[in-house]
């Protein structure tokens, strides 16, 4: 596996629970699996993590020049998987070793939320000449938005996946009614494309326009914290909000489970692991209509999607749930109910199948574009 943090990187978020996992299914398997990510502070350049040899070398633009000066060293790997996160590592370039490709998401308007023009403009533009070349590597992805992108970029073969969530759905789901204060959670990496200032000023006009009382829960740590920070405190709703910083898992899944909803106004995602982490635990998400959130959340089904990509939408849906009480009983079981499908216990054996496929050259028996096949089965 080449990509670029690991689970010991103090930035690792989503994308590498569920690479962990993957691949530690394959290690309980009795495969040999080697992480390569790139360096960070603190970190040893080689250690062992469930059983994943984890090596680390070069940064962010040098990772794959490091892990190409490694692999030559290597013995031949069955398989080899090229991670994309914006910037891939070149692995069918430079390896003669069976390749795939593994993409979350297609970054596209995400260039503009890290990096100033033209910067922004150089990045979409080396992600779309990139697809171009790899457009006879088999790619994996979660996403059927992020899939369909994929073959509009020219790449025919594109197996969907879904993840998996390591939160079991509860059995019983302890009562919880609507009542004032709203309690309110976001969980992500407190970065410029998860757009978390979008559920603030959203509690901002809650608290003021809709005269609704409620509280936000924020998890999660990054470089946007100190900006979060300001916006609260100009904004003037400090007593209403919580920063709570990297919550460890059984504190976060309380945190989850006694919330009502989570928001979640990320610019764009591979799919939304937290969305059905919070399912399991009863709590419906009220998310953008953005890629993958319109995935991981059936709209008055499981949660809500609002009708636009704004706090003042997003603050209205909110006001306007306290009419649903009965309906809102209604998604939490569908939301439970839904999430037991995404335990890893449910997703990982097919997907470690696909991959030993890959790694022996043969296909699997079922069409990889098709909705209703064994991996790629949701209940739309």
């Amino acid at each position: 596996m080449l990509n670029w943090r690991d689970p010991r990187n103090p930035l690792a978020g989503g994308a590498e629970r569920v690479t962990h996992a993957y691949l530690r299914g394959l290690v309980q398997r009795g495969h040999e699996v080697t992480w390569f990510a790139n360096e960070f502070d603190g970190g040893d350049p080689a250690e062992v993590v469930d059983g994943i040899d984890v090596i680390r070398g070069g940064g962010k633009f040098t990772a794959w020049m490091a892990a190409r000066k490694w692999h030559a060293t290597q013995k031949p790997f069955d398989l080899v998987i090229d991670q994309h996160h914006g910037i891939p590592w070149y692995a069918p370039i430079w390896c003669t070793d069976k390749c795939v490709a593994y993409i979350h998401e297609v970054l596209g308007p995400i260039w503009k939320a890290f990096y100033p023009w033209p910067l922004s403009r150089i990045g979409s533009w080396q992600e779309g000449l990139t697809l171009r070349q790899y457009r006879d590597v088999p790619f994996w992805t979660a996403s059927t938005y992020t899939r369909d992108l994929l073959h509009e970029q020219g790449i025919d073969s594109v197996t969907q996946i879904p993840y998996g969530v390591d939160t079991r759905a509860l059995e019983t789901l302890p009562e919880k009614e609507l009542d004032e204060p709203l309690q309110l959670i976001t969980v992500s990496r407190l970065a410029p494309n998860k757009q978390v200032d979008h559920a603030i000023a959203a509690l901002w006009s809650l608290l003021g326009e809709h005269e609704v009382e409620a509280k936000l829960k924020i998890v999660g740590q990054g470089q946007e914290e100190p900006a979060l920070r300001r916006l609260v405190a100009e904004l003037k709703v400090e007593e209403h909000v919580e920063f709570c910083g990297p919550l460890p898992e059984a504190e976060k899944d309380a945190a989850l489970r006694d919330a009502h909803f989570l928001l979640h106004t990320s610019l764009r995602e591979g799919w939304g692991l937290n969305v059905i982490e919070a399912n399991a635990l009863g709590t419906p998400a009220i998310v953008y209509p953005t890629p993958g959130l319109v995935e991981s959340t059936l709209h008055r089904q499981t949660g809500l999607v609002t009708d636009e990509e704004s706090p003042t939408a997003l603050a209205a849906m909110i006001a306007d749930v306290q009419c649903h009480d009965g309906a809102y009983q209604d998604w939490r079981i569908a939301a439970r109910n839904r999430a037991k499908e995404f335990h890893w216990d449910q997703v990982l054996p097919a997907a470690c199948d696909q991959l030993e496929a890959w790694a022996n050259g043969d296909e699997m028996d079922w069409d990889d574009d098709d909705d209703e096949s064994d991996i790629d089965d949701d209940d739309e």
